[in-house]
């Protein structure tokens, strides 16, 4: 059950990059320098997993308002409101939306990286 529960919130932590908005995610480079272990502080971890958090709350949220909403101009006034806020979420933990993307990205290429991510989504860093 924990491995399960681990596996989903990975699964979960690297599906929300595709949550941020594609105007501020096209701001960010595709390829950057790659991100080590060591590279990252257990502050910048605790960051991100508290903007995950936050995000996947938004998300829902966004994702019910355009659902319930029929006016095409009131959906692209939600999207963008919800835009905002998923920025401010990452932005409000010290974090650039650049600089979250890519510990996310390394999050899914580095089993170190994820492992410490997970242990900071769980609320047990070591």
């Amino acid at each position: 059950m924990k491995k399960s529960l681990l596996r989903s919130s990975l699964a979960l932590a690297v599906l929300f990059v595709g949550t941020l908005p594609t105007n501020v995610l096209a701001q960010a480079p595709s390829q950057g320098p790659s991100i080590s272990a060591r590279d990252l502080s257990d502050q910048k971890l605790k960051a991100v997993a508290a903007a995950l958090e936050r995000v996947s709350s938004l998300r829902d949220e966004y994702q019910q308002r355009i659902a319930q909403t029929e006016a095409p101009a009131e959906k692209e006034r939600i999207v963008a409101e919800g835009n905002k806020e998923l920025t401010k979420a990452v932005t409000e933990r010290g974090l650039s939306v650049e600089e979250y993307t890519s510990i996310l990205n390394a999050a899914r290429d580095n089993p170190e990286i994820r492992d410490k991510l997970l242990q900071h989504i769980q609320g047990h860093p070591q």
